[in-house]
């Protein structure tokens, strides 16, 4: 791809493995960030070493370790996850292309997000647990070159001991390693999953991991 082709929030392929871009920074040599959708850790890129993919009906993934089946006819429920496919927001919403958000409520016209978002019905994809057995898995461009320990169901696997205490709205953290250095807050928490500035979110085994992130301060502190 050409950089000016890549733009927040596309699907694409990096490394075989499906990532969502989050931001494009066309004055760095890696200008194309990355989150990988299977485990939401950070990458960065070239345009020319990406693919790009439109994300449809009855599609699946990994995200944040557990599987999912993407549907169009079905409508969300409280605490469903969507994909946002065709965003069309209001000037008092904030949400793009591909964002995934956590139903708060439900309305006539659409839902209301835990991100306070109102996304209409005819925006998102629902996020349905499990593949389904017509579902078509998109985790991989070529599954052939996947290592077979990586192709199961993550959702049948066992979940992931919690560790480390859990982090306060107002929290700091200071991504470890990489190009360019990222401080970023904590801004909601919603059971295990931790929302961070710049549309980041991961699990709390993420965000304790010593090697990843490290607690800079609060701004909640007396």
């Amino acid at each position: 791809m050409k950089l000016y082709q890549v733009r927040k929030g596309q699907f694409v392929y990096f490394n075989n493995e499906l990532h969502r871009v989050y931001s494009v920074k066309p004055v760095y040599k890696q200008s194309v960030h990355l989150i990988k959708l299977k485990d939401l850790t950070q990458h960065l890129s070239t345009a020319s070493k990406i693919e790009k993919y439109k994300p449809k009906q009855l599609d699946s993934f990994i995200f944040n370790h557990k599987a999912y089946t993407l549907h169009k006819d079905k409508k969300a429920e409280e605490g469903d996850y969507i994909l946002i496919t065709n965003p069309n927001p209001d000037y008092m919403d904030y949400y793009s292309l591909n964002e995934i958000e956590i139903v708060l409520s439900v309305e006539t016209d659409g839902v209301i997000t835990t991100k306070y978002n109102g996304v209409k019905h005819n925006e998102y994809l629902l996020m349905t647990p499990g593949r389904d057995n017509d579902s078509h898995s998109i985790d991989y461009l070529d599954k052939n070159m996947a290592n077979s320990d990586l192709m199961g169901n993550d959702s049948d696997q066992p979940e992931k001991s919690i560790q480390g205490d859990m982090p306060r709205i107002g929290d700091v953290y200071k991504k470890i390693g990489g190009d360019h250095p990222l401080q970023t807050m904590v801004v909601a928490i919603n059971g295990e999953t931790i929302f961070l500035g710049n549309n980041l979110e991961l699990s709390l085994n993420e965000l304790n991991d010593n090697e990843l992130w490290e607690f800079q301060y609060s701004l909640l502190e007396d």
